[in-house]
This record gives C-alpha cells, sequence and structure tokens, in this order.
C-alpha cells in the first residue's frame, strides 16, 4: 500500500489525472440521475440546495478540467520554460484540497454549508496551483547539471537561481494558460459568492470565466503549441507553425466573448466569435498534413481541434441570428459543441499521450482508446441534435449524450487509471 501510495505522488499528472478520471465518471452519472429523475420507475430525486443546472455547470467546468489542466501543466510547463519541476509537497498541497473539494461538493447540493466548505477547498488547491505555476514563470533560469539530472533525472526540487532566463525560451503559452487558469479561480470565487447570496449575476460571471476566461484560452494555448509540435514529430519536413498573433488574437477575442456575456449583450458576441471561428479553422488547415490519419494519437489531435472553429461559428451565427431577430436560436448547440466537441476530445486525447509516454508505453492509441474517441464524437452530435430539431424529444436526446459520455469515460477510466498507481513500465522513474 506505502509503495503504491509513493507511486501515484510520485508526478504531478498521476495525482491529478486520477480524480479527474473519476470525476468524468461521477459528474455525468449525476447529471444522468436528474435527468432520468422521476420518469417511468425511476425515483424522483429530492431537491437540491444547488441549482441543478448551476450545480451540471460547475461540475462539468470547474468539477472535472482543472484536475487535467493543472496535471499537464506542472509536467508541460518547466519542458517548456526549461527550469525545475515542482517538489512533490507543491502539486500535493494542489490536488488534495482539489480532490476533497470536489467529492464534498455531492453531498453539498443539499446541504449548503457543506457546498460553501467544498468550494473553498477547491479553491484553495486551485490558488496553491496558481502560486506554484506563477514561480516557475518568474525569473527563473535553468539549473546547472547535477549528478542527478546529468544522468537523465529530472530534479525533483526547485530553487532560485539568481540568473537572467534565456531569451530563447517562449514563454508565450505557458503566460496565457496561467492568465487563464488566474481567471478561472476568479469564476469560481464567483460561483461562491452566487451560493451564498443567491445573486444571478454570479452564476453568470462563474460560467463565463470558466469557459470564455479560462477553459477556452487553455485549450487554445495547448492546441498553438502542441499540436504542430507533436505533428512535426511525426510527419517528415514538417515545420511547426505558431504565429504568435494568433494566439494573443485568440485570446483578445474569448476575453472580449467573457466581456460581452457578462455583461449580457449576447447580440454583439459575434464581434468576438466570427474572428475566432476564422483563426481557428485557418489554423485547423495550416496543420493539417497528408498522413497524419496513419497515427490515431495524432489523429485525434487533428479531429478534436475543428470542432472549436465549428463552435465558434455556431456561437457567430446565433448571436447574428439575435441581432437581425430572426426569431431563433440555437440554443446550447454552441456551448456543447465546444464543451463535448472540443474540450473533451482534446482532454480524451491528451491526457491519453500524457498518460501512455509517462507510464513508459508506446505513444500509441489501441483500438479501445480509438472507438473511445469515436464515441465521444458521437456523443457530441447526439447532443447537438436536439437544439437544430426541435420535433426531436430533447429530455431523450440529452439523456443518451450523457450515456454516450459515461460509455465512452468510464471505459477510458478503465483503462488509463491503473496507470497513475503503476511503475512505469519501462522501469524509470516518474
Amino acid at each position: 500500500m506505502a509503495q503504491t501510495l509513493a507511486t501515484l505522488t510520485s508526478a504531478p499528472h498521476r495525482v491529478l489525472f486520477l480524480p479527474g478520471a473519476l470525476q468524468c465518471v461521477l459528474a455525468m452519472g449525476y447529471w444522468l440521475a436528474f435527468l432520468s429523475s422521476g420518469l417511468g420507475s425511476m425515483p424522483a430525486l429530492p431537491d437540491t440546495a444547488v441549482p441543478a443546472v448551476a450545480a451540471h455547470g460547475w461540475l462539468m467546468v470547474y468539477g472535472i478540467f482543472p484536475f487535467f489542466v493543472f496535471g499537464f501543466l506542472f509536467t508541460a510547463v518547466p519542458n517548456w520554460l526549461e527550469v525545475p519541476h515542482p517538489a512533490r509537497a507543491g502539486y500535493l498541497t494542489v490536488a488534495l484540497p482539489l480532490a476533497l473539494g470536489a467529492l464534498l461538493f455531492y453531498p453539498g447540493l443539499y446541504l449548503p454549508t457543506v457546498a460553501a466548505v467544498a468550494l473553498g477547498l477547491h479553491l484553495m488547491g486551485w490558488v496553491a496551483a496558481l502560486r506554484v505555476l506563477w514561480r516557475l514563470l518568474g525569473m527563473w533560469a535553468p539549473l546547472a547539471p547535477t549528478p542527478a539530472s546529468s544522468a537523465g533525472r529530472r530534479p525533483t526540487a526547485m530553487r532560485v537561481v539568481q540568473a537572467v532566463p534565456a531569451q530563447a525560451v517562449d514563454r508565450r503559452h505557458a503566460q496565457v494558460a496561467l492568465l487563464a487558469c488566474s481567471l478561472g479561480a476568479l469564476g469560481e470565487a464567483a460561483f461562491l459568492h452566487g451560493l451564498l447570496t443567491g445573486a444571478p449575476v454570479a452564476w453568470r460571471l462563474a460560467e463565463s470565466l470558466g469557459v470564455w476566461g479560462f477553459l477556452t484560452p487553455v485549450f487554445l494555448a495547448v492546441c498553438h503549441r502542441m499540436i504542430p509540435w507533436f505533428t512535426s514529430r511525426v510527419v517528415p519536413d514538417y515545420a511547426p507553425f505558431r504565429p504568435g498573433w494568433a494566439l494573443w488574437g485568440m485570446v483578445a477575442a474569448c476575453l472580449t466573448h467573457a466581456v460581452l456575456e457578462i455583461a449580457d449583450l449576447g447580440v454583439w458576441l459575434w464581434l468576438a466569435d466570427a474572428p475566432l471561428a476564422m483563426l481557428a479553422c485557418w489554423l485547423a488547415l495550416r496543420w493539417y498534413s497528408a498522413g497524419i490519419h496513419r497515427v490515431r494519437l495524432l489523429a485525434m489531435l487533428h479531429i478534436a481541434f475543428p470542432w472549436a472553429g465549428f463552435a465558434f461559428t455556431l456561437y457567430a451565427v446565433d448571436s447574428l441570428g439575435r441581432l437581425v431577430g430572426t426569431g431563433w436560436n440555437l440554443g446550447h448547440a454552441p456551448l456543447h459543441a465546444l464543451g463535448i466537441g472540443f474540450f473533451a476530445s482534446m482532454l480524451l486525447a491528451m491526457a491519453a499521450r500524457v498518460s501512455l509516454g509517462h507510464s513508459g508505453r508506446k505513444l500509441e492509441a489501441d483500438g479501445l482508446t480509438w472507438g473511445l474517441f469515436w464515441l465521444l464524437q458521437v456523443t457530441a452530435v447526439t447532443r447537438l441534435l436536439p437544439e437544430f430539431m426541435p420535433a426531436l424529444d430533447q429530455s431523450r436526446w440529452m439523456s443518451l449524450a450523457a450515456l454516450g459520455w459515461l460509455a465512452a469515460f468510464t471505459s477510458w477510466a478503465w483503462r488509463y487509471a491503473p496507470f497513475y498507481w503503476q511503475a512505469r513500465v519501462d522501469g524509470k522513474a516518474g
């Protein structure tokens, strides 16, 4: 047991991805139970102290993705910036309150005091993550080689080096990711304020900052950095294309969308979403290269990213429709194209890659992983259909989409969760 615990806590992605995988199942399990409550022979759930829709929003935005975002950033940012990786104590102060807060949120649905404690703990873990990550982004320089590092083992503790960091280090993606994570913390604080006061603007602020201040900029920055690099490792003579102006333009559009949404100016969202859609679609085409679909793990990234352009297009079309007074709207289709199509698909693909590589396994998606990825694509389409076709029974199709998500991520967790408490198969540390 002690050895298993030591292995689980030996790397940040292990101790953060595991509760994240569990949350992918629990969060959607709660939502499916809510959708099925009182239908047919299903018993009716008692009324919750936290509004069900708000709870679903928190669980899907704040209750799942931070585990994977921080697990990835603690692993990737030190490599991006060429600085030492954080010590074990640093990421444990993040993982433990995040996991405890997420778990307590479920009884907190019925007990407001417990919900407040859960959100406070979760936010505490979030702030701890920001403290570690902002220190990584500060004025650091690579450590001088030591006997351990020169032997190929990464340093496990972080210490200040009084030197000027190398100018060649590309800090843009880390800067965007940390800015976005900081806005996400403000969004969760707004949700806590909404829970305590019931102020409608707090719920809207939490949703907008969570989706447009936090998740969208983080995912776009990671894709901008990693998709061209991963592709260059597979496709001969592929030159990574990562224009800085496109990254900052997408971030500016995301923040503009958030401001307009918080101000309840939905008719003007197209001003941000149309350029964002064009940028995302252009990058998807620019990054594409013949032959990528022969490598499943890479193909998953290239299939997931166009969902971003499609989602931004839906947002722009919906906003323009409201502006000209057509009397119709796309409902939650843009949000779910973004949340399931882009975020969840990219999460499944990226987390699989990190889990395989950092467990010493080959970077190859097996048949199960490939099938689960496509099941998630079907799930996204299933959730969008009733928004485009009002004649469909929306409740039934929402339940079908929830079942698709559960099937995909329960199977994904069954496949990958053991990697986090098992030692690397190649015998290396980490």
